[in-house]
């Protein structure tokens, strides 16, 4: 009997199952989390001062950011953590 899945990759067996786009994401919100965290261990940068840093009011909207499994984010965040970090944002198709 040969393997139906025999030839194909992941994002093909991910696209069939219709959970791509949202696979995806979910990855892409873990890598973007992991980089905010290390960059503010890297500059000893407490939540509390990062907060202050990027303008917003409140620590909960951080935490958000930085939870791995929550993939609502804007961009206007990003550019404020970017800033905040004293980095440039590059958003990029490929």
């Amino acid at each position: 009997m040969k393997n139906k899945h025999m030839g194909s990759n992941f994002d093909d067996f991910l696209k069939k199952e219709a959970i791509l786009e949202e696979t995806t994401a979910a990855a892409t919100k873990k890598v973007i989390a992991y980089q905010i965290q290390q960059l503010m261990k890297e500059k000893h940068l407490t939540k509390k001062a990062m907060t202050e840093r990027m303008h917003i009011k409140s620590r909960i909207q951080l935490d958000r950011l930085l939870d791995p499994r929550n993939v609502s984010v804007t961009l206007l965040t990003l550019e404020k953590t970017a800033r905040a970090l004293g980095k440039h944002l590059k958003v990029q198709f490929v």
